[in-house]
């Protein structure tokens, strides 16, 4: 879940901490404030270097644009600069965040990286304290900040060679207590910023986050193997090998980074050197979609005519009929119904980066 509003203090200016995303044009401050959040869960110390915090940005902002290929919009350079940082370090897309914090850290001293890592230095240090200081003096909001005008949160040191922050002492608690709240908090504000961005995109807050484990699928698994066990063996719609019960993978026909559910009409038992060929591309449509169908349609008369109904065909409600009323259809309308289905998916997926494939 995530919380739309701040947990309320006496004590500080959690009002100002209110504002920090108002008109905000890029997903700078998001990212920097996760990031000091993520720091100071690990560590009591109050003095965070600017350094640290930028590569951490990059860490939590690598997953939704290479692997989701989200949009940050046309103002970033956030996007940008993770772009191109993934060309100089050939760090893989899917990497996970203590991974790409460890590579960027050990090559902090190339030139290359520090340069593209100094652009997120130049802006949102300074405007992420607007709220508390009304100053566009970058000189002037590290001197007011150091006083802590207004309760602010941290205040700036940046000196010859050295660029930090020192986090505000009355602060910690509150950072501490309510830690998975803010983390919330800014997920929100994030989601809300992104969808405008990535209007025809599903799932976007589940496109935030590298999920450490993916879902086993084991429900979708029973259901092909109950398929197999009643109908006999059925043939990968990619390479038309033949299929037994347990001896198959299942693949996302639009790819799980695009759609981020694992529901059962997107899924199809397939042999097991597809995944690593077909990966998170797109299968063409023209040639793949009407054997996904066929096979779907067949596979639903087969389970109900067999008096089966597992609960995961459920998922086929959200097509916008019951399993039965599928079933009962013609092949032909089963498969225009597929059409209207996947045929948008896939045209906002290719205007998104994703790549067309095609069996060998």
């Amino acid at each position: 879940m995530m919380f739309k509003h701040l947990p309320k203090s006496d004590r500080l200016t959690t009002n100002c901490l209110g504002k920090v995303f108002s008109k905000t044009v890029a997903t700078y401050k998001y990212f920097w404030f996760l990031s000091i959040l993520q720091i100071h869960a690990k560590t009591d110390n109050p003095r965070i270097n600017v350094w640290d915090i930028v590569i951490r940005m990059v860490a939590n902002a690598w997953y939704p644009i290479h692997y989701f290929r989200l949009s940050f919009g046309k103002s970033d350079s956030l996007f940008d600069i993770v772009m191109e940082l993934q060309e100089i370090t050939q760090i893989p897309i899917d990497a996970n965040a203590g991974s790409i914090i460890e590579a960027l850290t050990d090559r902090l001293e190339d030139r290359q990286i520090q340069r593209l890592l100094r652009t997120l230095t130049l802006n949102v240090p300074y405007r992420f304290l607007r709220p508390w200081i009304d100053t566009g003096d970058n000189r002037e909001m590290v001197r007011r900040s150091q006083v802590f005008e207004n309760g602010c949160l941290y205040s700036l040191y940046k000196e010859i060679g050295d660029f930090y922050i020192i986090l505000n002492p009355n602060w910690n608690e509150y950072l501490h207590n309510h830690f998975n709240i803010l983390v919330d908090f800014a997920y929100w504000n994030l989601t809300l910023f992104l969808q405008v961005r990535n209007p025809n995109v599903p799932a976007i807050p589940n496109k935030l986050i590298r999920p450490e484990v993916r879902n086993a699928l084991t429900k979708q698994h029973n259901y092909w193997n109950m398929v197999m066990n009643i109908g006999g063996p059925i043939h990968c719609i990619y390479t038309d090998k033949e299929l037994h019960p347990s001896d198959y993978e299942l693949d996302h026909f639009i790819p799980w980074s695009f759609v981020s559910h694992d529901l059962l009409w997107n899924l199809i038992p397939s042999d097991g050197s597809i995944n690593s060929s077909k990966s998170n591309k797109l299968p063409d449509l023209d040639f793949y979609l009407p054997k996904l169908a066929s096979l779907q349609h067949h596979s639903l008369c087969l389970i109900l005519n067999a008096h089966k109904e597992p609960k995961v065909m459920e998922d086929f409600i959200s097509l916008g009929y019951t399993p039965r009323e599928l079933a009962d259809m013609s092949d032909e309308r089963f498969r225009e119904l597929y059409e209207r289905t996947f045929n948008p998916m896939s045209q906002i997926a290719l205007n998104m980066g994703f790549e067309t494939w095609k069996y060998q």
